[in-house]
């Protein structure tokens, strides 16, 4: 089932608010002053997407075949080839003749006589989902030379049994030849399997063997985009992360190899150790990024291969070929219908220009390696298209030396905007909310390309949701500052996964969101135009040894709903009682709503078994004024939506 807001309508009982007089003990008072405000950045919370952990092949592409051009490493993964008793055959994989030269091998039978059958079969990502009465689409480029017979086709359940089945006809070519036929599902099969039956006798050879629902949108999965759309996100920062730089040069990720006919992508081998199809490639991001409503922010190598894992340089007299890659996207994404580049993308369906703003060169780079790399692109790219915000890259580490060192270099290099990475324990993001404050208002912007929570065992407990929560108050009121902000990674498919923990969890049938991701969902959408004043009494707290806030909050405004939103963090056990005084200048409507996310321990989380163990509870409230009392659960977030007749 898919997560969701549950909306309760109830009366603004006296249980909740108090009149202030009668309350004996009171914790904080929190002041709202709307007075004082700055704007927040619009597309403040956004959605970083990288394939890893099968994120995209076997996870938001709906393609249900693995390894269908035969261009993995091991040629066969994915594959099982069975010779019927009697039959006389051999198999290959062969690379004379290819589709063209992106797509280099394919699987090639010769079949003596035609006394038996060759099996061919696929079970993609931990089997093949099939739904009752749902189209697919089969589809393979298929090239015979002398042969006799004909390919039938099978759906198959986990006892072998078949589901359905259809015919290809058996004249086939020598020429590479597109065959497709859809077939219609009678019945639902979580585990399925894809079989080829050739009979038959001659050379037969197979390449971009397909199977797709029909029910996708540009080649997507249903169920995981409509989680992304969920998130209502500002911003969208692709296709990486490590995987833009690769382990080597060679295996770094091109945008030119993820365009056009899907036979024509050259699959790669990405660091995370799987293969891509690239059936989700820059024009999908760019499409995806205008569905969602989100600024694309698209990142490009920078001539420099995963500094972490050992890198490997592009030499600075060779750099050109790196430069022009951006600039031609830049023409792809932006340019007249009449530049090379953007009558490609005319030829791809979209004639209108995508409207790209953000570039981002590099990730994880440092040192005088990339500065003196970056100062070539930032160059080439604000010589041709001043318009263009270019991001530069911040380390790994999101403090020390080369963190520093990254600052200053860019404060002294006109970069506009640095994007920073920051993985770390709940308590450092507890002890770190003010960390923007301190940041120079006239200094480049920030891009907080990744974040996350950490605790132990790397888990999408409350706990890390709590952490996150508390930080993000602080870039809420740092908007000015940090004008994006992503957690990362997106996805995770048990069983294919190389990091933990991660916003969406799902298989080949299901998918839920974690506490995290509520988080993200409930603070973007209640993030406001801008930030209005406030404070809090006795914020301080010691715990073994280290000072902690008390309650983290952030306070906004929604000029559209004429909402004052409250959003405030208590990471603690107990309960907290504040005292609220909004400004009497303030006019409030007595309406509102309140929406909290809480469980009975921080160390609760969601699962497919329990995918709503931990989703916010949204409340109709009524009756109040410009002094209230509210009590904050222990170890909850709550937000606080106030209706007003005007500031």
């Amino acid at each position: 089932m898919k997560p969701r807001i549950l909306i309760l309508i109830v009366v603004f009982m006296a249980v909740l608010f108090f009149p202030a007089s009668i309350l004996a003990d009171i914790d904080h008072v929190m002041t709202v002053n709307p007075s004082s405000f700055s704007p927040i950045s619009p597309i403040l919370y956004g959605i970083f997407f990288e394939d890893i952990n099968h994120a995209v092949d076997g996870g938001l592409y709906a393609e249900l075949v693995r390894n269908r051009s035969f261009e993995h490493t091991d040629r066969m993964e994915g594959w099982s080839v069975i010779l019927d008793k009697g039959c006389k055959a051999s198999f290959s994989i062969k690379s004379e003749r290819p589709v063209n030269g992106n797509n280099t091998h394919y699987l090639s039978f010769d079949i003596e006589s035609d006394d038996g059958c060759v099996i061919l079969a696929n079970n993609g990502y931990d089997g093949i989902p099939l739904v009752g009465g749902e189209n697919y689409t089969f589809s393979s480029l298929i090239r015979g030379y002398e042969y006799n017979g004909e390919i039938e086709i099978h759906l198959i359940d986990e006892q072998g049994n078949s589901i359905i089945t259809a015919v290809l006809g058996s004249d086939f070519d020598d020429l590479w030849e597109k065959y497709s036929v859809i077939l219609e599902v009678p019945e639902d099969c979580q585990y399925g399997r894809l079989a080829l039956i050739v009979k038959g006798s001659g050379l037969i050879s197979l390449d971009m063997i397909s199977l797709l629902p029909d029910k996708n949108w540009h080649g997507m999965r249903p169920d995981l985009l409509e989680m992304l759309e969920e998130l209502r996100p500002g911003f969208l920062r692709f296709p990486g992360g490590c995987l833009v730089e690769g382990d080597s040069l060679e295996n770094s990720y091109r945008w030119k190899d993820t365009i056009g006919p899907a036979e024509e992508r050259r699959a790669n081998y990405n660091l995370w150790g799987y293969h891509q199809s690239y059936g989700i490639g820059f024009f999908e991001y760019l499409l995806l990024a205008e569905y969602l409503g989100a600024e694309p922010v698209p990142i490009f190598n920078a001539g420099i291969s995963c500094q972490v894992r050992g890198a490997e340089y592009c030499p600075m007299n060779t750099m050109d070929v790196w430069i022009q890659d951006v600039l031609d996207f830049i023409e792809f994404a932006n340019g007249s219908v009449e530049s090379p580049w953007g009558a490609k993308r005319f030829e791809l369906g979209h004639p209108e220009p995508f409207n790209v703003t953000y570039i981002g060169i590099g990730n994880e780079n440092w040192g005088n390696e990339y500065h003196e790399r970056f100062t070539l692109f930032q160059k080439a790219i604000k010589d041709r298209y001043p318009e263009i915000v270019i991001l530069f890259s911040g380390p790994p580490s999101y403090e020390g030396a080369s963190f520093n060192r990254a600052w200053r270099w860019a404060r002294q290099n006109g970069v506009e905007m640095l994007d920073e990475h920051i993985y770390a324990v709940p308590e450092w993001m507890l002890r770190n909310t003010e960390r923007y404050d301190k940041y120079d208002r006239e200094g480049p912007k920030v891009m907080l390309g990744e974040y996350a929570a950490h605790e132990a065992g790397r888990r999408n407990t409350l706990q890390a949701a709590l952490a996150e929560a508390a930080l993000m108050t602080g870039l809420e009121r740092n908007s000015d500052v940090v004008i994006m902000a992503a957690y990362a990674p997106l996805f995770n498919r048990p069983g294919w996964s190389q990091w933990t923990p991660d916003l969406i969890w799902f298989d080949n049938t299901r998918v839920y969101g974690t506490p995290s991701y509520h988080v993200q969902k409930v603070f973007n959408r209640n993030l406001g135009d801008i930030i209005v004043d406030s404070s809090l009494t006795d914020e301080d707290i010691e715990v073994i040894g280290y000072w902690f806030k008390s309650l983290y909050h952030s306070c906004s405004f929604d000029y559209e709903t004429g909402d004052l939103i409250i959003k405030v963090v208590n990471p603690w056990p107990g309960d907290k009682e504040v005292l609220v005084e909004i400004n009497e200048t303030t006019k409030l409507t007595g309406k509102g709503e309140m929406t909290v996310i809480t469980s009975s321990s921080i160390f609760d989380e969601n699962t497919f078994d329990d995918p709503e163990k931990i989703i916010p509870i949204t409340t109709v409230l009524s009756d109040f004024s410009n002094r209230f009392t509210f009590t904050f659960e222990g170890n909850s977030i709550t937000v606080l939506r106030l209706n007003t007749w005007s500031l």
